[in-house]
């Protein structure tokens, strides 16, 4: 399953979960409208690849809106708690985690879906929320060496969900009938924030402050996420190649400029000014054909072959766990997949968009995983920044009509980019679309597509 929603002002998030299959192809298709001019001379692939797209790997439970199973999980925390270690850090993190990243899926579900028993919903959240933080508040270790991070990750979870609470207050329509749900959330906001207050989890100063709050907060989740984060070890691939190309390339051009120049002196004669005219003009042959030659005969041998290749490492015990290969390519839309077409429901006027397609394939090893997971979720953080420097920042007018009279609507421009993503795992095939509305300042909109 593949959700895409925008994540900052030029970046957008593609989750999916990869379940207890080994092995996974992962296509994604970036079409970009024609008239930004993006092509591979104005960004190369290469170039791309490390400026948007950055992939994170992290351990992941079915478990919904609990944090894997809490009574289990609360227990290890209490025994751990009596022997101090790195079982309790871990533990604590493991839990931790797990109920931001519910949190986050749920408060994402309702904004997005708004349902219709928003009061059940919102009372089901609230309830999870407050047993979930009065368990873990329970087992407060008593030594001082793991109370320092305990506190830490109590910080930060009392943050993080007077944050969302905050958010679903804001961002909500509610009835007239329904304002005591907004009270509500903004009273267990306050909860949270004099609960912070009253254990001096912060300094006046760092409360004063919003780009305070949020950097340490930032730093305390890198905290949390720490131990179940997979650590991605990457090779680029073809190096060795490029190197053989290079020097190929130059050996045979350097023999044929020296043949023609062996041939000038002996068309030539002795050396005179006509035979030194000619044999510059051979070296500067020379330099405009050389590096011509050696990109397109490497683009050549490269294409459609994986680009690079990476390692995921559990940071807990340094093992193995995973590995992947992944490709990107300009491609036409001609060359693309049937499937591909039609997802992308394209029309005369959209073939001149510019296909950006990159591909990976991975295989997990479920049986290296840390105790109580199965499982791994993949986070792509896809950052059209990239294409910021092709945003025109622009209006126009455009006039509508009320009644008699005519209304000049200032617009701005907005270009629309259409992502189709493909999953594939067993015998499962799952294409999907979304489209990502952008203007000069960020990401404006962003919806699946039907």
């Amino acid at each position: 399953m593949v959700t895409v929603d925008s994540n900052e002002s030029f970046s957008v998030r593609i989750t999916r979960e990869l379940g207890d299959y080994p092995e996974h192809k992962l296509d994604i298709y970036l079409f970009v409208p024609g008239e930004l001019g993006l092509n591979f001379d104005l960004v190369t692939e290469r170039a791309f690849y490390h400026q948007a797209f950055h992939v994170q790997r992290t351990y992941h439970s079915q478990v919904q809106l609990e944090p894997l199973v809490r009574s289990r999980l609360v227990q290890r925390l209490a025994k751990h708690e009596e022997r101090p270690g790195p079982e309790y850090r871990l533990s604590l993190s493991l839990y931790a985690y797990q109920y931001v990243n519910a949190i986050e899926q749920e408060v994402g579900r309702i904004l997005r879906d708004r349902p219709e028993n928003l009061r059940e919903s919102l009372a089901e959240l609230l309830d999870l929320s407050a047993t979930i933080l009065r368990r873990l508040r329970r087992t407060a270790p008593k030594d001082e060496g793991l109370r320092r991070y305990y506190t830490n990750v109590d910080n930060y979870l009392s943050w993080f969900s007077e944050q969302q609470f905050l958010r679903l207050s804001v961002e909500l329509e509610f009835a007239d009938d329904e304002q005591d749900i907004r009270e509500l959330l903004l009273r267990i906001s306050r909860r949270e924030s004099k609960y912070r207050a009253e254990n001096e989890y912060n300094s006046e100063r760092v409360n004063s402050d919003s780009t305070r709050v949020s950097n340490k907060m930032r730093l305390l989740r890198r905290l949390i996420e720490f131990p179940v984060t997979l650590r991605r070890i990457g090779q680029e691939l073809g190096n060795i190649e490029e190197r053989f190309v290079k020097a190929g390339v130059a050996a045979v051009v350097m023999t044929a400029v020296s043949y023609a120049v062996l041939r000038a002196r002996d068309t030539l004669g002795d050396v005179t000014a006509v035979f030194i005219a000619a044999v510059a003009l051979l070296y500067a042959v020379r330099e405009v054909f050389k590096d011509d030659i050696r990109q397109k005969l490497w683009l050549w041998l490269r294409k459609g072959r994986p680009k690079w290749r990476h390692q995921y490492v559990d940071p807990n015990n340094e093992n193995m766990v995973g590995k992947s290969l992944e490709w990107i390519d300009y491609k036409n839309f001609v060359d693309l997949a049937p499937e591909i077409k039609k997802a992308r429901q394209a029309t005369t006027p959209q073939r001149g968009e510019t296909v950006l397609h990159y591909s990976s394939w991975s295989k997990m090893l479920p049986a290296r995983f840390l105790s109580g997971y199965a499982t791994t979720r993949e986070t792509i953080v896809l950052d059209l920044e990239v294409l910021a420097p092709l945003l025109e920042q622009s209006t126009y007018p455009i006039y509508r009509r009320d009644g008699n009279d005519v209304i000049k609507d200032i617009v701005e421009k907005r270009s629309v980019l259409n992502i189709v993503i493909r999953e594939r795992w067993s015998d499962n095939d799952d294409i999907q679309r979304w489209k990502v509305v952008l203007n000069r300042n960020g990401i404006v909109e962003t919806e699946a597509a039907q």
